[in-house]
């Protein structure tokens, strides 16, 4: 065996890799906000779930996309655990569709067509409106080019009688159907998924090891079923920087394959003979035998055949015991009981799941969302700061601040980094449009942190001063201006947590507009009362601070009110 067919081999399996990821990325953004909606709205029980599982799975060609899809989604908080699993479950059956077109590319000559479909791509992708449509017509002509290639070298290989003896003699040792070397094959084929990263690569080897009559059927199938297992590893190993409850998504992947892959080993007997029997293949026949080459010809479609049948067995058994899934993946991943709010992480931007520019969008949001609700919660610390007598509790609400401030620095810098990454993909404009406007929020709510800040460091600069205390009315007015100013970002929070359609944007400009006339009005009372000597000018000073900043607080958030909905307020 040469090495130039090794690396022809290598290079035809890298092809039909390469030529998956393709067709799975160019149906992902064809169907990106669609696929959102579906997941989002078509879940509401455990059988819309499953169904929803398969359209998706078998609409971008990828049960990991769609199982890193749903992990994101609960990541995010827009599915609930339960409605995962029924999800994963329909995956399961969707991914299926592959290894029909796997089979399909060894039941006919499929090459042939390849060439036409790369020449319409390519007019395609020259034509800027039809460049996605480009782009999975050559992921599809990628597919079929290096499955035939793979067929055509693996059938080849098996014909030089040295290279064919070889392989023959290797696989020979374990072609009987014991309990061990079953057990050998379903981890070798969960290891070698593991590591190539796709099923579906897999899939296709060993179609081409039955088809060439050196791996028995037996072998095959148990391959196949380490694959099942091998291909739910990769979204345990992307959920590990994501919440708990996604870490419990991904975990029910894998416990549910397992679960189905235990009773399959307990029952593979007569599974198979069920499988061979439908199909119409003779497991008896050995080399030499009249109709032998006819019968091996029907390898792919059972291998095919046995995948949609285990998964779809799977689906049906387990889809009654989703509520026990769900308490004993919660069982075995425990929630923290540290809270995660003091400390810097990015709870739904995570740093393996960046599949598609839609999703990634959305994530960005989510990130924001929280971003937004954690500012306020720092402006209510200052409304705490401004009454604590207490000097220690003073000095620990204090600190509390200035950590936040930290915070909401490091969310602004990860976030914008996090977009400028999705924003080297190809965006339609639409999706380029919320990006600016994305960037713009976090830059005004980090502005939002700082003031926060700069009223808090106003404040302990009075306290250290041992300034005289604000008068009775100051307070008054003071928490006036507090209140409407938290109420302009309770809006904001409404504003980001909702749909901008349903949002009157009124609301915040009107509250924009009661700040700023208080703030004036404010400080033309503030030259009075210093006059009639109601307080010293110093306090007076610390006074308007607050009242300023206040004001430009509400300037930011109006700001970020605007980047949301797209539009800017009329000048007066």
């Amino acid at each position: 065996m040469s090495i130039w067919i090794i690396f022809k081999l290598l290079g035809s399996l890298a092809l039909l890799m390469f030529g998956m990821k393709s067709m799975s990325e160019s149906l992902q953004k064809m169907a990106g906000p669609q696929l959102r909606h579906v997941l989002g709205t078509m879940t509401t029980n455990r059988f819309t779930g499953a169904l929803t599982g398969i359209f998706v799975t078998a609409a971008v060609q990828s049960s990991t996309a769609t199982t890193l899809m749903t992990v994101s989604f609960v990541n995010a908080g827009l599915l609930t655990l339960f409605q995962a699993i029924s999800v994963i479950m329909g995956a399961h059956i969707g991914t299926t569709v592959t290894a029909w077109i796997m089979s399909l590319g060894f039941s006919f000559e499929i090459t042939d067509f390849v060439y036409t479909a790369f020449f319409i791509g390519i007019i395609l992708i020259y034509m800027k409106k039809r460049r996605i449509m480009g782009d999975f017509l050559f992921g599809v002509a990628f597919l079929f080019l290096g499955l035939g290639t793979l067929k055509t070298t693996g059938f080849g290989l098996v014909e030089d009688p040295v290279a064919k003896e070889v392989i023959s003699s290797f696989f020979s040792k374990f072609n009987d159907p014991t309990f061990w070397n079953s057990l050998l094959f379903l981890i070798m084929g969960t290891v070698l998924t593991l590591c190539v990263q796709s099923s579906a690569a897999i899939m296709a080897i060993t179609m081409i090891l039955c088809s060439t009559g050196v791996l028995h059927i037996d072998q095959g199938i148990m391959l196949v079923l380490g694959e099942n297992v091998g291909t739910t590893i990769t979204s345990n190993i992307v959920a590990l920087s994501a919440n708990t409850q996604a870490r419990r998504a991904a975990f029910s992947h894998l416990a549910i394959n397992v679960v189905g892959v235990t009773w399959a080993l307990i029952l593979i007997h007569p599974f198979i003979n069920l499988v061979c029997n439908f199909v119409g293949f003779d497991r008896t026949l050995e080399t030499g035998d009249p109709g032998y080459n006819a019968n091996l010809a029907k390898i792919s479609m059972v291998l095919a055949t046995f995948h949609s049948a285990f998964n779809i067995t799977n689906t049906l058994l387990l889809i009654w015991f989703v509520p026990y899934i769900e308490r004993f993946v919660c069982w075995v991943i425990k929630s923290k009981t540290v809270e995660e709010e003091e400390d810097f992480r990015l709870h739904f931007i995570t740093s393996g799941i960046m599949k598609t520019p839609e999703l990634s969008v959305l994530e960005a949001h989510k990130e924001i969302e929280a971003f937004a609700e954690r500012m306020q919660r720092m402006f209510g610390m200052v409304r705490e700061l401004l009454t604590e007598k207490d000097e220690k509790k003073f000095t620990a609400l204090y600190n509390r601040i200035e950590k936040y401030e930290g915070i909401s620095d490091n969310m602004e810098m990860e976030i914008a980094k996090y977009l400028n990454e999705v924003s080297d993909a190809h965006l339609s404009d639409d999706t380029k449009g919320k990006i600016r406007a994305m960037l713009r929020e976090i830059s005004e709510l980090e502005s939002i942190g700082d003031s926060c800040y700069n009223m808090a460091r106003t404040i302990n600069r009075k306290v250290q001063g041992k300034q005289d205390h604000f008068t009775n009315k100051q307070y008054e007015r003071l928490h006036q201006i507090m209140e409407l100013t938290n109420n302009a970002l309770t809006q904001m929070n409404v504003l980001m947590s909702g749909r901008k359609d349903s949002f009157d944007v009124n609301r915040s400009f009107n509250i924009e507009n009661e700040i700023n006339n208080y703030r004036n009005q404010l400080k033309s009372q503030n030259i009075v009362d210093i006059n009639n000597h109601e307080y010293t000018y110093a306090v007076g000073t610390i006074y308007l601070d607050l009242i300023g900043e206040c004001e430009k607080l509400g300037d930011y958030v109006v700001n970020v009110v605007e980047a949301r909905m797209g539009t800017r307020q009329k000048e007066v």
